[in-house]
């Protein structure tokens, strides 16, 4: 008797498929993304053993380590879709992958001034500080563009005015959200810890155990995680394990798939105390 269910092959199978598929020059940083989604779940798993909370999960974790999770998940996204085309999920997995918006409860006129405090390195302050000045000194520019796209009286179908008004929005959301920040930024000082102890504003170099694969990272707040730039949160999963740790210590991260063992090969640790 011949069955009809469709081969399932394995995380790391359908990823190499599925990146198969695009283009080399359109492929970006989605092989990266793949590929660490593929770790965290496991090489081995079998794709139709994903579900519903695994994905939700994954996306809380992204949520967590990056100051941009749309951005990280959305190859995720892709890829999800494209095993539901190919029938290895009996559900579209991606419509499941999200980041939460906040509920917007906090935000009534009587609870401006309840932001929550931030806490900075002194490099993300100053970082933070460089682009606030940034989008402050395009705000000139971008008026021009609105007048130049209002210019136009063909408003049947005005995309540049549309996409004038959309860029406007985001850039004094985000001087909103920077000024917010700075009401309440506090620079946090280098622990005064053993000076081999790893803490807030080092970076490590770490080399995966079963892979050999290295890689950088440098320790620092929730709100200037970026994990693109090498820059993960103390709170991340692999930044919890390494608070405290030391170089040539070896260190086990949690994951859907076991424990992922890493040695800290190297420690380079921040000298200056930062000031504000």
């Amino acid at each position: 008797m011949t069955s009809d269910k469709p081969d399932v092959p394995t995380l790391a199978d359908a990823a190499a498929r599925f990146l198969s598929s695009l283009p080399v020059q359109t492929r970006g940083i989605t092989p990266q993304e793949i590929h660490s989604f593929v770790r965290w779940f496991g090489a081995s798993r079998a794709f139709h053993e994903l579900n519903i909370p695994d994905v939700g999960a994954y996306a809380e974790h992204i949520a967590i380590s990056s100051t941009e999770p749309i951005k990280k998940l959305e190859p995720v996204r892709a890829f999800l879709s494209f095993a539901y085309k190919h029938k290895w999920s009996h559900t579209n997995l991606s419509v499941h992958l999200h980041v939460k918006k906040p509920t917007g409860k906090n935000t009534g006129p009587g609870k401006r001034n309840t932001a929550t405090p931030v806490s900075l390195t002194q490099e993300g302050y100053e970082e933070l500080k460089r682009e606030l000045e940034r989008l402050i000194t395009e705000r000139p520019r971008i008026a021009e563009e609105l007048e130049r796209a209002r210019a136009d009286r063909d408003f049947r179908e005005n995309a540049p005015l549309d996409a004038a008004r959309e860029h406007q929005a985001q850039v004094e959301a985000r001087i909103r959200e920077l000024e917010t920040i700075f009401k309440t930024a506090t620079v946090m000082d280098v622990p005064q810890q053993s000076a081999s102890k790893i803490g807030i504003g080092d970076t490590v170099i770490l080399q995966e155990v079963s892979s050999g694969e290295e890689m950088c990272y440098t320790l620092v707040s929730s709100r200037e995680a970026n994990p693109t730039k090498g820059k993960i949160s103390t709170i991340s999963p692999t930044g919890k394990c390494l608070i405290g740790k030391s170089e040539g210590e070896t260190i086990e991260v949690p994951a859907p798939a076991g424990m992922v063992y890493y040695h800290i090969k190297k420690v380079s640790q921040r000298n200056s105390q930062p000031s504000q």
